[in-house]
């Protein structure tokens, strides 16, 4: 066994001191001692998971693997935990301070699988410097001004920290900055009048520029948050702010169909900001993504399904490249953006102009690089939501491309590099994941549903809630749908489970059992869809629900 101890650290010059480690340690010695009173444990939890997500999964393996093990940039220098007990991070090792709000809230793998650090982010970083109308500074106190999209990002961030909790504790003790914070953009959406869902005046964004006028992937977060404010403050008992909400929410879901070119979403630029940098006319990579946050909330259909299939369609057609070499060489050396992907590699660019509309003098502009680059944590993002879409192949297309870019016969499988080493962006994969389990939790609401995408008449994955995690089975028949949720670590409460049916298929009853036990039960259905409820009961380590939905004969 070898420990270290490094309690010394300078983070992001003296701003930030210390390692949390050193509270509870004086030495390397102690930590090798507790790793050795502990081995036994720590071993057989290790393994346990590692049974439950890979070996005992019909995902395919690669996918697994590609999928999950961005969540080591956790265990790098990109992150610390400090000697205060606050998390922060870079967003790559060395590079672009602050925990940025614009690239971490891709990451979805940290509030999945260590949702207390995500809470911790939210409490001690992002609230910590929010100021009194709301604005949170996306650098945790550096930037000195708010990013549209992270902004957006921290209050569909702080729904899904409530939503993995087991209680409303965390709802009700942030419900004033998070409610504050949604309140800071509907102040910018009303800067030009009543508040529409559309937000037109200057927007800085994840690309490191403010872009102006009406902008796809903007306006789609904001009614995602939009939705998951109104979701939060009916929990709240927020009843003004709930109406206000769906109000808003109503008209910009009308709204947003007026940036549809009857192919994709493009930007309303702002005619006063004419030498500002945009997307334009452009297929973007990410103008639909406040959709694919709301299907991991839970949230439902945002707006219109046919453009937004219709969008994720064309970035497919339009945007992905399956030689990166030869599409490098037709753009001018200045321009070609950096080397991310190149030779035979495949990937998802993130803009191009099929219909024209490019304005020659972007070029003037550093970030017009951007545009022409493989990106993985925004590839990912459009991936899921093809996989929630049910565009497996498009879906599944891209996440093997950036599979195989990271072959460790090319790089380092374990380090997807953007500006930096080890970058948090690409955490997005695990959102993949969960897209092809089709999984959605609410540990208050005791609510858990799956509805997978891959293989779902013989499928089998890891899920992780609140306070365990487990394996997840169904197996399908012509006349019954077969369904285990087994924890192995932990416990799991309980009282609705969602389920998803074939189509065409009715639903005659659905038999529970706890453990051998007996479990009375309601069942609705809704499309596809069956919600079982039943009286709260826990699931604990090593126990077991069994589900059987039988089906009428048809």
């Amino acid at each position: 066994m070898i420990s270290w101890y490094f309690p010394n650290l300078s983070a992001d010059g003296d701003r930030f001191k210390g390692r949390s480690y050193s509270n509870h340690f004086k030495n390397a010695l102690e930590i090798g001692q507790e790793i050795a009173e502990n081995f036994t444990n720590l071993h057989q939890k290790t393994a346990s998971f590692v049974d439950m997500f890979y070996n005992k999964s019909t995902l395919p393996y690669w996918f697994l693997n590609r999928t999950f093990a961005n969540t080591s940039t956790l265990a790098t220098e990109t992150c610390y935990l400090l000697e205060d007990g606050r998390f922060w991070a870079w967003e790559g090792i060395g590079y672009c301070p602050g925990t940025c709000t614009h690239v971490w809230h891709y990451a979805q793998a940290m509030g999945r699988v260590f949702p207390e650090l995500e809470r911790n982010l939210r409490e001690q970083t992002d609230f910590s410097v929010i100021e009194s109308n709301g604005k949170i500074d996306f650098r945790g106190g550096r930037a000195n001004r708010d990013a549209t999209d992270g902004q957006a990002g921290i209050v569909l961030r702080s729904y899904r920290e409530h939503q993995m909790t087991v209680d409303n504790i965390f709802l009700k003790t942030n419900w004033k900055y998070i409610k504050s914070a949604l309140q800071y953009l509907i102040d910018m959406d009303a800067e030009d009048g009543e508040a529409n869902g559309m937000i037109y005046g200057e927007q800085h964004n994840t690309l490191d520029a403010e872009w102006y006028g009406n902008i796809p992937v903007i306006t789609s977060l904001y009614l995602a948050a939009l939705k998951a404010g109104q979701q939060m403050a009916i929990e709240m008992e927020d009843n003004s702010f709930s109406k206000m909400c769906t109000t808003i929410l109503k008209k910009g879901k009308k709204n947003i169909e007026t940036l549809y070119n009857g192919e994709y979403f493009v930007q309303n630029e702002d005619p006063k900001h004419e030498d500002a940098i945009g997307i334009g006319a452009g297929c973007y990579i990410d103008q639909v993504f406040g959709q694919s946050w709301a299907f991991q909330l839970g949230l439902g259909r945002l707006y219109n399904k046919e453009m937004i299939q219709n969008s994720l369609d064309a970035l497919w057609k339009y945007n992905f490249v399956p030689n990166m070499g030869e599409f490098r060489k037709s753009l001018p050396e200045s321009l070609a953006g950096r080397p991310y992907a190149i030779d035979d590699d495949a990937g998802l660019v993130m803009c191009t102009w099929p219909k024209g509309g490019k304005k020659s003098d972007w070029k003037k502009h550093w970030q017009f690089g951007y545009f022409n680059e493989c990106m993985t944590g925004f590839e990912y993002e459009a991936a899921g939501h093809m996989v929630w879409e049910d565009k497996i192949k498009e879906g599944l297309a891209i996440t093997r491309a950036i599979h195989d870019r990271y072959h460790a016969g090319k790089r380092n499988p374990y380090n997807e590099v953007e500006c930096s080493d080890h970058y948090a962006r690409a955490m997005a994969s695990y959102g993949v994941y969960l897209a092809a389990c089709g999984f959605e939790y609410h540990g208050p609401k005791k609510h858990l549903a799956f509805a997978p995408k891959l293989n779902p008449e013989n499928f089998q994955a890891g899920f992780i809630a609140a306070e365990g995690w487990g394996t997840y089975t169904q197996t399908q028949s012509r006349n019954t749908l077969q369904v285990s949720i087994e924890l192995a670590s932990g416990n799991l409460g309980l009282k609705e489970v969602s389920l998803e049916i074939p189509n065409g298929k009715k639903l005659k009853k659905a038999v529970l059992h706890l453990n051998g036990k007996r479990v009375k039960n309601t069942c609705t259905t809704k499309a596809s869809k069956v919600l079982i409820k039943f009286k709260a009961l826990e699931v604990i380590e090593n126990g077991k629900l069994i589900i059987e939905i039988k089906y009428m004969f048809t």
